[in-house]
């Protein structure tokens, strides 16, 4: 059943599922825009796959792909990297097709995007029917919301929702600055801010969880088809279960009620819990600046350190 989000119902909810008993944090892994076929400095295309799918293997981790056709799966090259996932287990969904602004084209041609990536992905194996508004953003007027919404639930789409939204993109081009400069360079502090951003969201995001739901929900992260998850991810999901948190799967995660609620007052580019937020009148709140400027802190600290 689909819940729309007015502050007194959402009101009624929190208080609903804060009686239920306390779960175990857990967080379940989802990458956006891949397969990319553009070069980096480090890695070609298909080595950088071959990693992902590697990091997430030696963790026995169950992900979900949601792929951006026109990044490289509308050619057989890209369509291969992208098949990979599939027949590993992970899930595949849409992303669209060239990867479009809802804020700054017409409804009709974003939904014909939608549907462009999905004469290409479906025939893939673990091809699901979610769909990731790119940038996170739901549509800027009522009409494009609601359209959207109606859109997907005519074609029997998911709303592939993010509680736990990073900027690892910022920290990846950070990264390919550096090596493109210099292709030996140290790239250690980066990895060490990255490590960083993520668990400082992730934390911040579990006390967000509380503040509106009353409790821990099954976190969906969102990272990218990217290069420094090629080199890092596997540290990245080795300090996930350091802090104590276990590894879903993002089916597992839909699965629980919260994936459902539909805010009334989304956040153009953020988390869903940051939507439920504004939703129910919360506000700014304490650390509230560290998860919306895109990787500010990070970036800043490493030009202290001459990066």
């Amino acid at each position: 059943m689909t819940i729309r989000l007015p502050a007194a119902v959402l009101a009624l909810l929190v208080a609903l599922l804060s009686a239920l008993p306390a779960s175990a944090q857990s967080v379940a892994f989802t990458f956006d825009d891949g397969p990319s076929l553009d070069a980096t400095p480090r890695l070609s295309p298909a080595e950088r796959n071959a990693a992902i799918l590697a990091a997430l293997a030696r963790h026995n981790v169950r992900a979900a792909l949601l792929l951006t056709a026109g990044n490289g799966a509308n050619r057989p090259e890209g369509l291969a990297l992208a098949r990979a996932w599939g027949e590993a287990g992970h899930a595949i969904g849409n992303h669209t097709m060239t990867h479009p602004d809802l804020d700054k084209v017409p409804l009709p041609a974003y939904q014909q995007e939608l549907l462009d990536c999905d004469r290409i992905i479906a025939p893939l194996p673990g091809y699901v029917k979610w769909f990731r508004f790119t940038y996170l953003r739901e549509g800027g007027t009522p009409e494009k919301r609601d359209g959207m919404r109606a859109f997907l639930r005519t074609h029997g789409y998911r709303n592939a929702y993010v509680t736990l939204d990073t900027s690892d993109w910022r920290l990846d081009g950070k990264l390919a600055e550096v090596l493109g400069k210099n292709p030996q360079a140290d790239v250690a502090p980066i990895r060490a801010a990255y490590l960083a951003h993520v668990r400082q969201r992730a934390l911040a995001y579990r006390a967000l969880a509380h503040t509106v739901q009353g409790r821990d929900i099954p976190q969906v992260i969102l990272l990218h088809h990217n290069l420094i998850n090629a080199l890092w991810l596997d540290d990245v999901i080795a300090q996930f279960k350091e802090m104590g948190w276990t590894i879903t799967t993002p089916q597992a995660a839909y699965a629980d009620p919260v994936y459902q609620l539909m805010p009334e007052r989304p956040v153009a580019g953020q988390s869903l819990l940051l939507s439920m937020a504004r939703s129910l009148g919360v506000g700014k709140f304490d650390g509230w600046e560290r998860l919306v400027d895109d990787a500010d802190y990070e970036i800043e600290a490493l030009r202290r350190q001459g990066l």
